[in-house]
């Protein structure tokens, strides 16, 4: 049976409750991600989406003007922005019962873990790319 262990990405990029938004959103642009848990004394603790950052940055409740956006990205940290205590799933969870999380829950994401110890990451990509492969495959060699 797939498990979560065969899709997930292992030692994902994390930062802490202190990174600056800048921080944030260099990491993701230069790692090519768009989530990244949250670590406090080696502890999952949360996780910041790329959706987290528009939200902070692009607020309809919050009016300000563009020069302001640099004071926000500095200041702002990931505690301020994360969504705190996120479901977790570990390694030998069944793959299918990971994207069922993904589905009812409409996250982008699930952090792996071992215990109290974060091992990987499994994305809504990672079954895309799963499924893009095994069909793939599937295509070019018929039975």
């Amino acid at each position: 049976m797939l498990a979560v262990s065969d899709l997930m990405t292992v030692n994902p990029q994390t930062i802490t409750p202190e990174t600056s938004l800048r921080h944030i959103v260099e990491l993701m642009k230069s790692e090519g991600c768009r989530h990244l848990p949250v670590l406090k004394d080696n502890a999952l603790v949360g996780i910041v989406t790329d959706r987290d950052v528009r939200l902070v940055m692009n607020s309809p409740i919050v009016l300000h003007g563009r020069w302001q956006d640099e004071e926000l990205i500095n200041k702002v940290t990931a505690e301020t922005c994360m969504t705190p205590g996120p479901i977790t799933v570990n390694p030998d969870t069944p793959a299918y019962r990971a994207a069922e999380m993904l589905s009812i829950y409409k996250f982008g994401c699930l952090p792996v873990v071992e215990g109290d110890t974060l091992v990987g990451i499994v994305t809504v990509t990672d079954f895309l790319d799963y499924l893009a492969t095994s069909k793939e495959t599937e295509l070019a060699d018929p039975q």
